[in-house]
C-alpha cells in the first residue's frame, strides 16, 4: 500500500535515493539542488543508509569521483543545477563515454551570464548531446518516479549510459505537493541490486577505464554509444510498464493531452505542461480543439513517435525555456522539426522562447500562443519570444 505524504520536489529525489541506498554519493551544493544532498546526507548521519557520502570542493570533482566509484563497480549519484552542471562539463562526457550508469537529478536553473538562480533549461539543454539519458519531470511525483525508474534504465545491459532526472528549480523542487512514496521493501526489490559486467575491482578480469582511443577505435566506440542510446527507448518503456504494474501510475515517452483529434497543439516539457493542461480545458469549452504534447523523455528523443502524433494538427507551437540564441530555434523545436521532416509530416510549426530567468509563466501567455496558432497564416516569422517586456510596455 502506498505511503501518502507533502513534500518538495527535492525532498522527494532524496527520498528516492534514499530508498535506493547507492554505494556512493558525491556532491557539491548549488542552488536550487543543494537540498537534494543536503537532505540525503542526514539519512547517512541517521543510519538509514549505509552510503558513502562525499562532500567534494566542487562539481568537477564530484562528477569525477562518481565516475571512480562507478569504474570500480559501485552505484553512484549526485545532483547540481546550472553553473554546476557546466563546471562538470568535462567529466559528463567522460562519464558517458565510459559507458557509466551514474544517476544524476538535474534541478533545472538558468545558466550564468548575468546572473540568474532561476529556472530555465539552458542547463540541461546545455548537456543535451552529451550521451546522458534525459527524463523531465512536470510535477513532485513524477520526480519520485523518474528517479526509481533511473537505475532500471541506466544500468540494463543493453544500454549502460548514464542518466539525469530533470526537474523545474524553485518551481516543483520548493514547491510542496502530495505524492504517493513506494514502500521501501518493494523500492528495493523494483531496484535491485548492481551488478556490472566490468568493473575495475574484479581481480578475474583487468581492464582499464579511459584509456587513450585514437583514430582506429573511436568512431566505433561512439556508435556503440549511439546504439546503446537507441536501445534505451525500449527499455524505458519496459521498465515504465513494470513501474505501472507497482504503481497504477503510468508513463509513456511523451504525454498525450487531448491530442487525438486536437488541431493546435502546444509542446512544451516540465512543469508548463500543467499550466497548458488548464488552457487547453478552457479552449475545448468554447469549442476550440486545442491539444498538448509534453515531452518526457528528451534522450533518447522519441522522434518517430512524436511526429505521428503531431501528424493530424493544423499548427503547432514548440515551447523552449531557453534564449533562441542559434537563429535558427531552439532546442526542442529543432528536434521536433527534425522530426517531423524526416517521416514527411509537414504542419505550420513555430517557436517560442518563454520563461527564461524564472519568468512566470501564466495561463493569459499560453492563450496567446493558442490565439496565434489559430491566426496563424504564414511562416515569415517562426521563432519569437513570448511576453517580452518591450512588446507589454508598448
Amino acid at each position: 500500500m502506498s505511503i501518502r505524504e507533502r513534500l518538495s520536489g527535492n525532498e522527494a529525489t532524496a527520498y528516492a535515493m534514499k530508498q535506493i541506498n547507492p554505494d556512493v554519493v558525491a556532491a557539491f551544493p548549488i542552488t536550487p539542488s543543494t537540498e537534494i544532498p543536503q537532505y540525503f546526507s542526514t539519512y547517512v548521519d541517521n543510519g538509514e543508509v549505509d552510503t558513502e557520502f562525499i562532500a567534494v570542493e566542487g562539481e568537477h570533482s564530484a562528477m569525477s569521483a562518481c565516475i571512480g566509484a562507478e569504474a570500480a563497480g559501485a552505484r553512484a549519484m549526485t545532483a547540481t543545477s546550472a553553473n554546476g552542471l557546466a563546471y562538470m562539463w568535462e567529466m559528463i562526457q567522460i562519464a558517458s563515454g565510459s559507458r557509466l550508469p551514474i544517476v544524476m537529478p538535474l534541478v533545472n536553473r538558468a545558466i550564468s551570464g548575468p546572473l540568474n538562480i532561476h529556472c530555465d533549461h539552458t542547463d540541461a539543454m546545455a548537456a543535451r548531446d552529451s550521451g546522458w539519458i534525459m527524463l523531465f519531470s512536470e510535477t513532485n511525483q513524477e520526480a519520485y518516479d523518474n528517479m526509481i525508474m533511473a537505475h532500471r534504465i541506466a544500468e540494463n545491459k543493453d544500454v549502460m549510459l548514464p542518466l539525469m532526472v530533470c526537474q523545474d528549480g524553485f518551481i516543483t523542487s520548493h514547491a510542496i505537493e502530495n505524492i504517493e512514496l513506494i514502500e521501501d521493501e518493494k523500492v528495493k526489490e523494483f531496484v535491485g541490486e548492481y551488478n556490472p559486467e566490468h568493473y575495475l575491482l574484479n581481480k578475474k578480469e583487468p581492464i582499464a577505464v579511459g584509456p587513450m582511443d585514437l583514430q582506429s577505435y573511436l568512431t566505433e566506440h561512439k556508435y556503440a554509444q549511439t546504439v546503446a542510446m537507441e536501445n534505451a527507448k525500449s527499455v524505458i518503456e519496459q521498465i515504465s510498464k513494470e513501474f505501472e504494474k507497482l504503481t497504477g501510475r503510468k508513463y509513456n515517452l511523451f504525454e498525450s493531452y487531448k491530442l487525438e483529434d486536437a488541431e493546435y497543439v502546444i509542446v512544451c516539457m516540465n512543469s508548463t505542461a500543467g499550466t497548458v493542461k488548464n488552457v487547453v480545458e478552457k479552449f475545448r469549452e468554447q469549442g476550440i480543439k486545442a491539444g498538448l504534447l509534453k515531452i518526457r523523455v528528451y534522450r533518447p528523443f522519441p522522434g518517430e513517435e512524436v511526429a505521428h502524433a503531431l501528424s493530424k494538427a493544423k499548427a503547432i507551437a514548440v515551447l523552449d525555456k531557453v534564449p533562441l540564441l542559434s537563429a535558427t530555434g531552439g532546442p526542442l523545436y529543432t528536434d521536433i522539426t527534425s522530426a517531423m521532416f524526416t517521416k514527411n509530416v509537414h504542419v505550420p510549426t513555430i517557436n517560442y522562447s518563454y520563461g527564461v530567468g524564472g519568468r512566470d509563466v501564466t495561463e493569459e501567455n499560453i492563450q496567446k500562443v493558442f490565439k496565434d496558432l489559430k491566426e496563424l497564416k504564414d511562416m515569415k516569422n517562426p521563432y519569437r519570444f513570448l511576453d517580452l517586456k518591450s512588446r507589454r510596455e508598448k
